[in-house]
């Protein structure tokens, strides 16, 4: 049984080497998207057109390796945001060979005869990236975007302009290779209103954003630093605690229900860096305040929603992680609804000051099979005196932890 080999095709057939040549030629099956494949339709392989159901292209070669000799056609290098590891991942390494290509962003970044190697890379294609191409215009210089027929550059020019993204100067590279290969630099209202050649990746530079610099958000900032009523908003201490109890990851959908001020949303957007936050507020005027925390601190995957829990929450994508921090006598119920939607492995963490919350939350999430776990904590700040310190007791706060 021979292994699938996956040939990066580069810009186009002229990058190809003798190598790759020969191996296409002696290829039983030919797999590929319809544009590469149209580049042999003389090769005397089986062709077998690779689409949107990537989970068909792979039963197929699963049910053809032992008697065929498959090789499979990729766009650029098929390990950089390409096909080749969703190969490898459903047949394992063994079972596949990779010859590698010059990718469009390199190619890109060599038509403008600059470094790429402080860029960052982001993919568009069939993936809901855009909360990780917001904070990457915020933190890079350059910055290089795989598009796809749908996130194109006039939509990626609106949405930038619609998050107020600031001055940005954007390169298209339309059709790399072929002889209708252009490239042209555009403001973001020009490349909103028109339509470019697929295929085409986008590069943007010199990002440079108007009015006040936004603050920075980071692990346990002083309650100063928010808007919020005196005194109801999470302590920057119980935030550290809670953050670690949710133990969120870069991809996580996290709900924050019953959001106050959104101090617990905003911080967990440090680490919440490619998914998306749902804050949910009843009060209109913290919703007011969260949104002026948001763009206080320049975050752009918060999504803000007002609504009286438990109602709406079916209508959210589906959660890795829920933080409540409000609730009062509803607190039961919502903990129901919610913990029915989170997904598998999902983390619930509760904070309560109440003891009948506490009973509430614990009893909740044990009736519905969640592991849990509760701590108290009680913070002590000091206090200036005459000629010495003091320490002031802050009230207690009971976290609880629910795994599913």
């Amino acid at each position: 049984m021979k292994p699938v080999t996956i040939i990066g095709m580069g810009l186009s057939p002229e990058d190809l080497t003798e190598k790759h040549k020969k191996i296409i030629q002696e290829a039983d099956v030919l797999m590929g998207g319809e544009r590469h494949l149209s580049f042999f339709e003389n090769t005397p392989a089986q062709k077998k057109k690779i689409t949107k159901d990537l989970r068909g292209a792979i039963n197929f070669i699963q049910s053809h390796i032992k008697q065929k000799a498959i090789v499979v056609l990729a766009s650029g290098d098929p390990l950089f945001f390409g096909v080749g590891a969703t190969i490898i991942d459903a047949l394992g390494p063994d079972q596949v060979r990779v010859l590698p290509n010059i990718s469009s962003i390199a190619a890109a970044f060599s038509r403008i005869k600059e470094p790429w190697s402080q860029a960052k890379v982001i993919s568009l294609h069939g993936r809901d990236s855009e909360p990780e191409l917001l904070n990457a215009l915020k933190t890079h210089k350059r910055v290089a975007v795989f598009t796809d027929p749908k996130r194109n550059p006039a939509w990626l020019a609106g949405l930038l302009i619609s998050k107020k993204a600031g001055d940005v100067t954007m390169g298209v590279f339309e059709r790399h290779g072929e002889p209708e290969e252009k490239i042209g630099w555009y403001k973001l209202a020009e490349a909103a209103v028109l339509t470019f050649s697929e295929p085409n990746v986008v590069i943007f530079k010199g990002v440079k954003k108007r009015g006040k610099k936004a603050q920075t958000a980071h692990l346990g900032m002083a309650g100063e630093l928010f808007d919020h009523d005196g005194g109801l908003i999470t302590k920057s201490e119980t935030r550290a605690v809670t953050l670690a109890k949710l133990n969120l990851r870069s991809h996580h959908v996290l709900w924050d229900l019953g959001a106050g001020s959104g101090s617990i949303a905003i911080e967990a957007s440090v680490f919440v860096s490619k998914g998306k936050i749902f804050a949910v507020e009843k009060n209109p005027k913290r919703i007011e305040q969260i949104k002026t925390n948001i763009k206080r601190f320049g975050v752009t995957n918060i999504k803000v929603i007002q609504s009286v829990m438990p109602e709406g929450l079916q209508d959210l994508p589906e959660p890795d992680r829920i933080f409540i921090g409000g609730g009062g006598r509803q607190l039961a119920r919502i903990v129901t609804v919610a913990v029915s939607l989170i997904k598998p492995e999902g983390v619930i963490v509760i904070n309560a000051v109440l003891l009948d919350n506490l009973e509430a939350a614990q009893k909740t999430l044990q009736n519905v099979g969640f592991s849990t776990e509760v701590i108290q904590i009680q913070i002590q700040r000091s206090k200036v005196m005459p000629w010495s310190l003091r320490f002031e007791a802050q009230n207690p706060v009971w976290i609880i932890s629910g795994k599913k």
